[in-house]
């Protein structure tokens, strides 16, 4: 299929070159031109413009947060201008559902569909083609995108017509994710404080209770203070816990622990610890404990 991809960051990047390795053609397109002509050797086309990269009817965005998926879209030789009539914009972002709901409105009056597919997973997962992919939208829009789904993930969920959805299960997978975070880094200080090494701790229980690659994967790199490079900063999980904290009071649903995390991820930023992996919420309950980082 040929399709455009705007967006070459840490995620983006892999996600577009793995799409060329399953034999689709590629129009690309990032603010940073530098980042976007390593794809070039591996058979992608260099787009001048956001509305240069979706003259194919299909394009794909990773973007950083709501404010730049606005200024792609909506801006001066956007997307909405440069997707025809018919045309699928695919959002992999990380955004509001308020801006889900502007998105699908938008392209419909440009008689454009917009479909919601955010993705779980890290760097490192987005260049194994690992990821997981969640998506909603128009049905003839996921059909006809559902092979550039496949190719970027080892699993695809596909949960409705309304994109929406797809970005409220991505906020309420993130939320789960940073409630383990605050609650690894809480246990881990207390166990630091006692003198037991967090490492056998985090056998134990991944090993018996908690056996899943995030609580591993993330439990190790608290347990060694692994926070270099950051595979998602601190200050994206913030922003991503604001996000979660925006749909919980449109929706009129509670969630204290999010106001919690919140809280210690705006310590953690204060402190200047926002670039860090958002893993790093951790050293803020280390900080609380008296411990040495």
């Amino acid at each position: 299929m040929e399709m455009g991809f705007i967006g070459l960051g840490g995620m983006g990047e892999p996600m577009a070159r793995n799409l060329i390795k399953a034999g689709h053609t590629l129009k690309i397109y990032n603010r940073t031109h530098s980042r976007a002509e390593a794809l070039v050797s591996h058979g992608a086309t260099l787009a001048e413009t956001a509305a240069a990269a979706c003259t194919a009817g299909v394009v794909a965005t990773m973007l950083a947060d709501d404010a730049a998926v606005e200024s792609v879209v909506f801006g001066e030789h956007g997307v909405l201008e440069g997707l025809p009539r018919g045309g699928v914009h695919i959002s992999h972002s990380t955004i509001s559902t308020n801006l889900s709901r502007r998105l699908v409105e938008a392209h419909r009056q440009r008689e454009q569909m917009f479909m919601a597919a955010p993705v779980f997973g890290r760097p490192d997962a987005a260049q194994a083609a690992r990821l997981i992919v969640v998506a909603a939208g128009p049905p003839g829009a996921v059909e006809r995108c559902h092979t550039a789904l496949e190719a970027i993930g080892r699993k695809l969920f596909v949960i409705g017509p309304d994109a929406p959805a797809a970005n409220t299960v991505k906020l309420a997978g993130n939320f789960l994710i940073a409630s383990m975070l605050e609650t690894l880094g809480e246990a881990f200080a207390l166990l630091r404080k006692s003198g037991v090494d967090p490492a056998n701790f985090l056998e134990i229980m991944v090993g018996s209770f908690f056996q899943s690659p995030v609580y591993e994967n993330y439990g190790k790199i608290i347990a060694e203070q692994r926070y270099e490079p950051a595979g998602f900063k601190l200050r994206l999980g913030l922003k991503d816990v604001r996000l979660i904290m925006a749909a919980a009071d449109e929706a009129a649903s509670p969630m204290p622990i999010a106001s919690l995390i919140r809280d210690n991820m705006i310590s953690g930023v204060a402190q200047g610890l926002g670039d860090l992996d958002w893993s790093a919420v951790a050293r803020v309950a280390a900080l609380k404990s008296g411990l040495k980082t």
